[in-house]
């Protein structure tokens, strides 16, 4: 385990499908950007209706979508399904220059975060059969998340670069060349493809992932993590700009700062997620970002406290910021080793499409507390979300259990081991 977190870059196959997962993430932020833009354009001072009516749109399309479709292309390749929601995704963006109306841009949104929708757990669910071993994976999963969370970053950056020399409109070039990028990645990478021989029907495979984590300990494990990282995450997202500008009496470009510095903390968590998982134990990692998440909360309490324009206010949000990227990194870095140790190679994509699909139905319940409550006291917001987060921390401290470290798991599948060359050895020859 003391290789570094790149050295998964090895693979050649992993490789070529990180590169494309880092080239939709660009093609994704500058979407998220351009789409601002454009919302401004049709709808001026209504921008902001526009925009939140189509995150809902996003977040009903992946909490009812994702299941679905894993359901009906279970049995076709992983490429297959990746490459044709790239294309999907490429053309919806190349179709956003052109709309004139507003309803326009909920249709194709819906029909963008749909094919999201499909090609998110597809490519999460591929990972471990690309990448067997535990160790690994680990890696890839910290890859995973930092690509994302420097994505956050950088891509509003690169969008603010590219608005000095061409219009905003080609920034949904830009989104869709992200799209064609990872489609050819994809295409030219040698993807495993797992042989199904299971003969359920679409209505079976449609439940079969919520099943599996109904009763399964540690998917059960996950779901309680999901809601307090929901936590955590909504108030960083939808309260900021109100702390910054309101509270802390700060200019727009402090929102980006703060955002960075949640962002900035979930990097430093995953680069130390491979090894402290293997020093401990994946249970035990999330079970300590959880109790962090609610400290993290507790503080953006008392920043929401703190007198209007006092450095209390500014100091003290970043503080809570960078705590909350750090539980929420610690959580959610680790989760895709339970999620591939509790499914086998067949209903592997299902159960990555509903973790996919419960996950941001959690958004669903804290999007509107962050939103609704704290647009009348941002304080009460935080505490809200601190008193959810600190009952979903203890009941993965109460259900969870630190499970067995690696080194017991190593210990176990060594005698399993050696019992079976004495059982090879004794048989009649």
């Amino acid at each position: 385990m003391r290789a570094g977190i790149v050295s998964v870059l090895g693979n050649r196959t992993y490789r070529r499908l990180f590169g494309a997962q880092v080239i939709a993430l660009v093609g994704t932020g500058l979407l998220t950007v351009a789409l601002g833009l454009l919302a401004f354009e049709l709808s001026g001072a209504a921008a902001g209706a526009v925009l939140g009516t189509a995150l809902a749109i996003k977040m009903v399309a992946y909490v009812g979508v994702a299941p679905v479709i894993a359901a009906l292309v279970h049995r076709l390749p992983a490429k297959a399904v990746l490459v044709g929601a790239d294309l999907m995704r490429l053309a919806m963006a190349a179709s956003l220059p052109f709309v004139t109306e507003v309803w326009q841009i909920y249709a194709l949104i819906f029909l963008l975060q749909a094919a999201s929708a499909t090609f998110t757990p597809t490519f999460q669910s591929l990972i471990p059969s690309v990448l067997p071993a535990p160790d690994d994976y680990t890696r890839a999963l910290s890859l995973s998340r930092i690509a994302y969370d420097l994505e956050a970053i950088l891509s509003p950056v690169l969008a603010a670069a590219l608005l000095v020399i061409v219009p905003f409109s080609a920034l949904f070039a830009g989104t869709a060349f992200g799209f064609a990028g990872s489609a050819v990645l994809l295409l030219v990478a040698a993807v495993p493809r797992v042989a199904s021989t299971e003969s359920s029907t679409f209505w079976q495979r449609l439940a079969g992932g919520a099943r599996t984590f109904l009763r399964t300990p540690s998917l059960r494990f996950v779901l309680v993590a999901n809601v307090v990282v929901a936590t955590g995450v909504a108030l960083v997202l939808v309260n900021t700009v109100v702390l910054v500008k309101d509270r802390a009496g700060a200019e727009d470009a402090a929102v980006a700062l703060a955002l960075a510095v949640f962002g900035a903390g979930s990097v430093v968590a995953a680069l130390a997620v491979p090894r402290a998982v293997a020093r401990w134990s994946v249970p035990a990692v999330m079970q300590t970002g959880a109790v962090i998440v609610s400290g993290g909360l507790a503080g953006g309490v008392a920043a929401a406290l703190a007198p209007a324009g006092s450095g209390a206010a500014w100091w003290g949000m970043l503080a809570a910021w960078l705590v909350l990227g750090v539980g929420t990194s610690l959580i959610a870095t680790p989760t895709g080793r339970l999620l591939a140790e509790a499914a086998n190679p067949e209903n592997r994509s299902l159960v990555f499409a509903a973790q996919f699909a419960l996950s941001h139905a959690c958004y669903l319940v804290t999007y509107p507390i962050a939103g609704w409550v704290g647009a009348g006291d941002v304080a009460a917001s935080a505490a809200v979300l601190g008193g959810v987060a600190a009952g979903a921390t203890l009941a993965l401290l109460l259900i969870g259990g630190s499970g067995p470290t690696p080194k017991r798991r190593a210990r176990v599948t060594e005698a399993g081991a050696s019992v079976r060359r004495r059982r090879a050895s004794s048989r009649p020859r």
